[in-house]
């Protein structure tokens, strides 16, 4: 069976387990993530809301309504249910992480950044909460503290393409193409048709050889 004959067989389970016991606040959350393996967001918040009426305190609730409210773009509710579900649960990294990517969505990348070191004092091996600090970093044009960023979340996961595409983007931007080439050709290798990668590395190629076109016609004056 698919996994969408599954999640359809899990929510006519859920339902009948409701029917019975209609507060039943597992029932609803496990309803939701189901509706929101299908796709089905607004659907997954009544679910989690549903549970939350039942069991205000439920913090994976708040945590998923969270996630699927910034999946619809919805970003100041979404902080408030991450903020709901840490304020219940103070070591939750995983809400601390996705706070600071919907306040990054915002474009709030300092308030973004804070989230994310309080996911990492958590959880320092949180390897995408070091990907989305070095986003935020990239984004405030602090790009050797970015490359930083992108460096443990490769230490961590080494097959992290788009944390090696990034390194690359930061590396180019400080005018290093040669280490941006490699960083490009890494996400290369672990997925070949990583488009952007792909055309990173082009245009890295493309300055470095004018670049030391250049080089070469200086040379050729003096």
């Amino acid at each position: 069976m698919s996994d969408l004959g599954r999640d359809e067989q899990a929510i006519y389970a859920y339902d009948r387990a409701i029917e019975i016991k209609p507060d039943y606040h597992q029932a609803w959350n496990n309803k939701g993530n189901s509706l929101s393996d299908l796709g089905r967001d607004e659907e997954a918040i009544y679910a989690y809301e549903k549970a939350l009426e039942i069991k205000p305190d439920y913090h994976d609730a708040w945590y998923n309504k969270g996630i699927k409210l910034t999946n619809l773009g919805i970003y100041e509710e979404a902080i408030y249910a991450y903020d709901r579900a840490i304020e219940i649960k103070p070591d939750y990294h995983d809400a601390w992480c996705n706070k600071g990517i919907t306040l990054g969505n915002l474009g709030r990348y300092e308030q973004a950044i804070f989230a994310y070191n309080q996911a990492l004092e958590i959880k320092p091996d949180h390897d995408l909460a070091w990907y989305n600090k070095g986003v935020a970093l990239y984004n405030l044009g602090r790009y050797e503290q970015a490359i930083f960023a992108y460096d443990r979340a490769i230490e961590i996961k080494p097959d992290y393409e788009n944390a090696w595409n990034n390194k690359g983007v930061a590396l180019g931007n400080l005018g290093r193409d040669e280490e941006a080439i490699l960083a490009y050709e890494k996400a290369l290798e672990i997925k070949p048709d990583h488009h952007l990668a792909e055309n990173n590395k082009v245009n890295a190629m493309y300055n470095l050889e004018g670049h030391e076109q250049a080089i070469a016609d200086l040379e050729k004056a003096i």
